[in-house]
């Protein structure tokens, strides 16, 4: 097989290739749904996730999906740490990223000694009934110095877009 060289149009590939290619170019695509719980060790820092959707407080007619996730930090390294601002990448079903920057969690700025654990729930308004989340939390140590607490991603999943994976999988 000849490798085309830069800046040359090979011709269009007959038969079955040119279907699926043309099939796969306008078939919308859909989020893999991930796992609604996550975990990510940063420096000592563990940040544990677990979302769930809230359908009493989601209106699919109107676009509107309600979750909520709990988070728990704990500190399992030597060093206290303090949880100073907060980075969160939030990725809706149709591929739309927005970021959320802010000082502290819930109007906290946990302190953490070795040992300790911080539990917050907060939630996140959609208007597709999957997405997900990650990002990190800038912690401070007593000596000034700091890093980012990895937050893994999770998903953020309606029970009715969980199964319509799953039965597109099978």
């Amino acid at each position: 097989m000849r490798i085309p060289t830069p800046g040359r149009v090979r011709p269009p590939v007959r038969g079955g290739l040119q279907l699926i290619a043309h099939r796969a170019r306008f078939r919308p695509m859909r989020p893999t749904v991930a796992e609604p719980t996550s975990m990510a060790m940063t420096d000592g820092i563990r940040v544990r996730v677990q979302s769930h959707y809230l359908a009493d407080q989601s209106s699919p007619r109107d676009d509107r999906y309600v979750f909520a996730y709990t988070i728990t930090i704990s500190n399992e390294g030597s060093r206290t740490a303090q949880l100073r601002t907060r980075h969160w990448i939030i990725t809706d079903g149709r591929g739309t990223v927005e970021e959320v920057r802010g000082d502290g969690v819930v109007g906290e700025q946990p302190r953490l000694q070795p040992g300790q654990t911080f539990q917050y729930t907060s939630g996140c308004v959609l208007t597709t009934p999957i997405g997900t989340m990650q990002g990190t939390y800038r912690m401070w140590r007593d000596d000034g110095s700091y890093f980012d607490a990895q937050i893994a991603p999770f998903s953020l999943a309606s029970p009715a877009s969980t199964r319509l994976a799953e039965h597109e999988a099978n």
